[in-house]
């Protein structure tokens, strides 16, 4: 639940930037930052805070990020001009980056012959919260302005946290001295999950600085841009854990892989379609491919490291996705400015090609002679 309401804190923000960008006369670049901020903020947290949870300190880092992320989602609520929004987002980006690897920490360690499946479980429960965003955005905006949906979820957040003090949260597996999780990368497996989760976020960093943009711009109406999102969602709630469970028994590589060709494929085409109507229809399959292949990344990095690195792991994962969302969102704003949206998702899906040759390149061995059992998962044989 509190991973949910970290999701639906961004949820509520990717269906207003119209909203900023029409009511504070905020351009496209600038919500571009205002999305690529909290990325890269993100990647400085999940880099150099979230293996503090592998020492033992799981329960303070996830505390420190709620306070983090509701202090960041006031920000955005109330602000009205690029700065505060900007500030609100980069705060709520460092907030969830330390608390989210921590999460995934617990998830995994509490039951690694299942890993597949809770992760899965867990990216559904994001995609759940996510959605629910633009939910709470269509009944409270119009009525209560653009601060309530923000006022909320803040609420809501601080709720979660009050349940999660309750939890009984295993540390004896921690290590006292841990080191940042950067040394993971040479090995050849942890590289290539890498490559492979961040294919899936350049796609995130592009779809959420443009869609809502995208249906403004195409004079889609509201309710249909809004619905989008959250049917987008629904097959991935639903087969999240199912798509979990394929990927570790298939092999991460092989179902993630296949996941984000298809997903190269659904972007490029968001430029060629004539109409949001076109899009929205496209997005319904794309939904429904992400939801049996997104958590193939997620696997492959739980299945490569030992139990006590697990938090660095899961940050380094989401640090580089992080980045790679960050500078996407950045970048295809500018893209969108200059050349328009053909332009902008033929450029998203070459940078997903490339990434995912960078992954089949670096995890053939592991694609080759794949070893997809849970009870590997806690020897990190996978990774050497």
């Amino acid at each position: 639940m509190l991973s949910a309401a970290f999701a639906a804190g961004y949820g509520v923000l990717f269906t207003v930037v119209g909203d900023f960008r029409d009511q504070y006369g905020i351009s496209e670049s600038a919500i571009g930052w205002v999305i690529g901020i909290g990325f890269l903020s993100g990647f400085v947290s999940q880099v150099f805070l979230a293996p503090l949870a592998d020492r033992g300190h799981a329960r303070a880092i996830i505390v420190g990020g709620v306070l983090a992320s509701v202090a960041g989602l006031l920000l955005m609520g109330f602000g009205e001009s690029l700065f505060p929004i900007m500030a609100g987002r980069l705060i709520s980006g460092i907030g969830g980056g330390a608390a989210k690897p921590a999460i995934r920490r617990i998830v995994i360690v509490s039951d690694p012959d299942n890993l597949g499946h809770n992760l899965g479980r867990l990216m559904a429960a994001d995609v759940f919260g996510f959605a629910l965003g633009p939910a709470v955005s269509a009944v409270l905006v119009g009525p209560f302005g653009l601060a309530m949906p923000f006022v909320v979820i803040a609420g809501a957040t601080a709720i979660c946290l009050l349940g999660m003090l309750g939890v009984t949260i295993d540390e004896t597996g921690a290590v006292a001295r841990q080191r940042l999780a950067l040394d993971l990368l040479r090995r050849r497996v942890v590289a290539g999950a890498v490559a492979l989760g961040t294919g899936v976020y350049v796609m995130i960093g592009a779809f959420d600085a443009l869609w809502d943009v995208v249906h403004e711009d195409l004079n889609t109406a509201t309710w249909v841009a809004n619905l989008g999102i959250t049917l987008f969602a629904l097959p991935i709630v639903v087969l999240g854990s199912a798509g979990g469970r394929l990927a570790q028994r298939v092999g991460p590589f092989r179902v993630g892989g296949t996941g984000l060709l298809l997903t190269a494929v659904y972007m490029f085409s968001y430029g060629q379609l004539p109409s949001g109507g076109w899009i929205f229809a496209l997005a319904m399959v794309h939904a429904l491919t992400d939801s049996l292949t997104i958590a193939g990344a997620g696997v492959a990095m739980a299945m490569a490291v030992s139990g006590e690195r697990q938090a660095g792991a899961q940050g380094l994962m989401g640090a580089s996705q992080a980045l790679g969302a960050g500078i996407t969102a950045i970048m295809i704003g500018a893209i969108y400015d200059a050349s328009g949206r053909a332009a902008a998702y033929a450029a998203s899906a070459l940078v997903i090609m490339a990434l995912l040759v960078a992954a089949a390149v670096l995890g053939w061995p592991f694609i080759r002679g794949d070893r997809p059992h849970a009870e590997e998962a806690g020897q990190g044989t996978l990774g050497h």
